[in-house]
């Protein structure tokens, strides 16, 4: 499955609630199952975005699909980047 590294930020609504988070992860995991996207990985970092979360989806929409249903609750704003394995990257320099 294609993976995508989500970049969130929580706005003011999801800071406010930020111990709630944790919850609201685990309640994602499962919205996300059940659109065929899975969040194999969740990094809180510091800097430009609160949160990182790595995903492996069935395609470009059912991500989407996702991740503006999680945009909809109004505690996150997220960019979202579409990843190659390091694999398909070798693959696709290799055929330049």
């Amino acid at each position: 499955m294609p993976t995508y590294i989500a970049l969130m930020r929580w706005t003011e609504q999801g800071i406010a609630k930020v111990k709630d988070s944790p919850k609201r992860l685990d309640a994602g995991r499962k919205a996300f199952k059940k659109l065929g996207v899975e969040i194999k990985d969740t990094y809180l970092t510091m800097g430009r975005y609160d949160l990182v979360c790595i995903l492996e989806g069935r395609d470009d929409d059912s991500v989407a699909r996702a991740l503006l249903s999680l945009g909809s609750q109004g505690n996150i704003q997220t960019e979202t980047l579409k990843a190659w394995t390091e694999d398909d990257y070798r693959k696709i320099t290799g055929s330049l």
